[in-house]
Formats: C-alpha cells, structure tokens, sequence
C-alpha cells in the first residue's frame, strides 16, 4: 500500500506504466477500485492509496467499488449476509 501523498508525481506515473500499481483506494473509506474508475479520480489526494494487486487491497481490508467492480462488490456483500 503507497499513500498518494508520499510518492511523486513522475514516480506515480512510472510505476503505473509498469504495472506496480493497478488499483487505487480511498484509505478512509477503506474502499478500492480501478484508476480508470470515475469515482476514485473525485476522491482527495490525502486519502488516495494505490495498491498492486487486488489480493494486497483485500489484507489491508478494502472493499471492493461498487460502481468499477460490480461483481466482486457483488460477492463480497453477499458473503456478509
């Protein structure tokens, strides 16, 4: 898990273009999505994570976004019930 706020904008970048980064979270909400999704690029700077893989975000104990992750969002709300 790397906070937005502790890493550099060209270090971002570089670390998304080779696949060291593929989701991104909202570390109060403990939520996580892709970087594509819509709702994750509205959310502030200071509580932006990124993660490398789903299975990361899943330890760190996010949930999946229900708006760019229908399914696994699906899933993990049933098993709650």
């Amino acid at each position: 898990m790397i906070p937005h706020t502790e890493i550099s904008a060209k270090e971002l970048r570089q670390k998304i273009r080779h696949k060291d980064i593929c989701f991104g979270g909202n570390r109060k909400l403990k939520i996580y999505g892709r970087l594509s999704c819509s709702s994750g690029k509205r959310m502030k700077p200071g509580n932006r994570v990124f993660f490398m893989s789903e299975k990361e975000a899943q330890q760190h104990n996010y949930r999946p976004c229900g708006h760019c992750l229908k399914a696994a969002y699906k899933k993990w709300k049933n098993d709650l019930i």
